[in-house]
């Protein structure tokens, strides 16, 4: 296992290793021990998959206290860009924001507790799956519009993305600030 910084203060790269030959491969998808020994503490309490089309946008989601949820974020086909808001006001990366490409099943983002999350889907038939460290809450469920120009994120759109109206409607960094 390598682990990577991504410029985000606790946000990391996870690269499991992958061993194959021509029947395949084989990889361990999570391994508490080797996350711990990284630094990334994460009891797994859930794992959600979604399924989108190229160009399906979701996001930016977040949980808020007491149930806000780190994550362990990857695809096991297909690819995203996926993107990070550090929301925790004593962090030195308050309010920036990281892209990281997921485009193998052996690379994965960890994202921690107090960051938005949200990804836009590269190739059809995308397969993504978190493992998430609290329940899903929906009394907590939080986000923020996704071209939220306070934000400043360059989704690389080539074309308008497919959005939820639940996600159109999030609102701005502006209108929630106070809350972090």
């Amino acid at each position: 296992m390598k682990v990577i910084e991504t410029g985000l203060v606790d946000c990391k790269v996870v690269e499991m290793a992958k061993f194959g030959d021509e029947r395949g491969f084989f990889m361990e998808a999570f391994n508490q021990k080797g996350l711990s020994e990284s630094g990334i503490d994460l009891e797994i309490k859930q794992v959600n998959f979604a399924s989108s089309s190229k160009n399906v946008l979701r996001g930016l989601h977040y949980q808020d206290k007491p149930h806000s949820q780190a994550k362990l974020v990857g695809v096991t086909r297909g690819a995203v860009l996926d993107v990070v808001v550090d929301l925790r006001k004593d962090s030195e990366t308050y309010l920036k924001h990281v892209k990281v490409l997921l485009d193998r099943p052996d690379k994965l983002l960890y994202v921690p507790d107090g960051f938005a999350h949200g990804y836009k889907a590269l190739q059809d038939d995308t397969l993504f799956y978190y493992f998430v460290d609290a329940f899903y809450a929906p009394d907590h469920e939080k986000g923020l519009l996704y071209n939220d120009p306070s934000i400043g994120i360059d989704w690389d759109l080539i074309e308008e993305p497919i959005v939820s109206p639940k996600d159109l409607l999030q609102p701005t960094l502006e209108h929630v600030r106070n809350n972090f």
